[in-house]
C-alpha cells in the first residue's frame, strides 16, 4: 500500500447523500411543510463552465400564481465533486459546506436573492 499523494481526500468518513438529507431534517417544521413541488438531488459535477456548489432551477414559492398548477417539480442540485475537492480534508467542514449549500438553494426556494442572504449574512 501506498502513502496517499497530496490530492487524497478523506471523504469516506462522510456518506454525502446522507448529509443532503440531514440539512433538509434540520429544517424547522413550519418551512418544510411549505417547501412543494420540489426535488433535490446529488450529482458529481456542474454543467462545464459553471463553477456551483448548488444549484436552485424553478419558480420560487414567492412567484407562484395560480398559473403554476401542472407545473414539473423544481429541482435543487448539490454538487458533489466541488465541495469534496474543496473540503474533502476535514469531514466535519464537508459536513457543515454541505448544509450550508442546501439551505442556501432551499432559500432560493423560498424567493431570497443571493442579495438579500448576504444582507443577511448568510451566503
Amino acid at each position: 500500500m501506498s502513502a496517499p499523494g497530496p490530492f487524497t481526500r478523506n471523504v469516506g468518513a462522510v456518506d454525502f447523500d446522507e448529509v443532503v438529507l440531514g440539512a433538509l431534517d434540520t429544517l424547522p417544521s413550519e418551512l418544510g411543510e411549505f417547501m412543494s413541488n420540489i426535488d433535490v438531488v446529488v450529482e458529481e459535477e456542474p454543467p462545464a463552465g459553471m463553477p456551483l456548489l448548488g444549484l436552485y432551477q424553478g419558480v420560487p414559492l414567492t412567484r407562484r400564481s395560480s398559473y403554476y398548477a401542472g407545473a414539473l417539480p423544481d429541482k435543487i442540485t448539490i454538487f458533489r465533486g466541488p465541495l469534496e475537492r474543496m473540503y474533502g480534508d476535514d469531514p466535519d467542514r464537508l459536513r457543515r459546506e454541505i448544509r450550508r449549500v442546501v439551505l442556501h438553494e432551499v432559500a432560493h426556494h423560498f424567493g431570497i436573492s443571493d442579495e438579500r442572504l448576504v444582507e443577511l449574512d448568510r451566503y
